[in-house]
């Protein structure tokens, strides 16, 4: 990669887009091609043509998805297919129609399947049911995948994949509906430490920065405490409590999303598609804890004393989801950021907006 190869970050004002290009800027490279979504409808085949045409990009980031947690995941499940497969094809295609030199496609390690055995590798792929919660998103980003690997088998195509464990950090999403579980972690127990503290003003500068279901810090003490115990942030008694779905018994792995970007950058400058498949690459740290444990982390570092409930009768999803990450650091690269130095970082930005 020349350091005026134009390059176009498809998402780049999403959390790993933004890092990304932080990440390439920090490096150097400064000829960037960008579009937001109410610039550019990925979904659009014609539109998605045009640009390309128009722009020419020589490298490209497909980090441009539907994302969101288990809750999401559930809702809108129609969407997650549809809209990511829209997305991928439209741009892996024009990638290849106009001569991309290199395309990085960015997955998700919900692509294994449920019970993959632990730490899960890239050659588990298909090799087992999914997920049912996010089954929709999995089969999209699978397809991905292939569909980078189909390329490069029939047109010779540099179109390279990578899979990210679950990733936080700058610019991350805190709807509590759509949001994945720290940054959901993260925010619950910030808001239940401004109801233990009676820090209204906190609490309302929180809403009108981020309205839960339109309620933002305007609202009547009533009904903002109404929309907060729909998401399981109450006070009973006096007795502030956060309630959490499942049992917090789940494993997961974390990666701080600069050091994701770091990763991605890495492969784009050190990878090219291989002729056989497997062709992707994890990227993770390769080492989980349960999400109780992780509460306490987050607990800590906000310094949130209330109660945490845990209720069972939600789903906890995949048991667990461990990356096997040989290939990443057999390549070179390794992660730089623990997870309670990157909690840490989150959570001191996250307070003081």
């Amino acid at each position: 990669m020349d350091k005026k190869s134009k390059i176009y970050i498809a998402g780049h004002n999403g959390m790993v887009g933004s890092a990304i290009k932080r990440n390439l800027e920090a490096k150097g490279y400064t000829n960037f091609v960008t579009r937001t979504s109410a610039e550019l409808n990925l979904i659009n085949e014609q539109d998605v043509a045009r640009f390309f045409e128009t722009e020419k990009p020589e490298i490209v980031v497909l980090a441009a998805a539907k994302v969101g947690g288990i809750v999401a995941n559930m809702t809108y499940r129609g969407q997650f297919i549809y809209e990511n497969l829209m997305i991928q094809n439209n741009v892996i295609h024009q990638s290849h129609v106009h001569g991309v030199k290199k395309l990085l496609f960015l997955g998700s390690s919900c692509i294994y399947p449920r019970m993959a055995e632990q730490p899960m590798r890239e050659d588990a792929l298909l090799t087992g049911l999914l997920e049912t919660t996010n089954e929709p998103y999995a089969i999209a980003k699978i397809a991905g995948i292939k569909m980078c690997e189909a390329y490069h088998d029939q047109y010779g195509s540099n179109f390279i994949s990578i899979m990210p464990t679950n990733l936080y950090g700058q610019n991350d999403n805190y709807d509590l509906e759509k949001s994945h579980v720290l940054p959901a972690l993260i925010r619950k127990m910030v808001l239940g430490k401004c109801l233990m503290e009676n820090d209204w003003n906190s609490l309302r500068a929180d809403l009108n920065k981020r309205p839960i279901e339109g309620v933002n810090g305007s609202f009547s003490d009533e009904v903002i405490m109404q929309v907060l115990n729909k998401y399981g942030i109450s006070v009973t008694n006096k007795e502030v409590s956060i309630t959490l779905w499942g049992t917090g018994s789940p494993m997961r792995e974390f990666l701080h999303v600069d050091d994701m970007a770091d990763s991605s950058v890495f492969l784009l400058l050190n990878y090219d598609a291989p002729d056989t498949t497997p062709s992707h690459v994890n990227a993770g740290c390769g080492e989980d804890l349960s999400i109780k444990d992780l509460s306490e982390i987050v607990r800590k570092t906000v310094a949130y004393e209330g109660k945490i409930i845990w209720d069972s009768s939600k789903p906890d999803g995949t048991p667990r989801k461990l990356m096997d990450v040989s290939k990443l650091k057999g390549l070179g690269w390794n992660p730089s950021i623990s997870l309670e130095e990157g909690i840490k970082r989150v959570v001191s930005v996250y307070m003081n907006e």
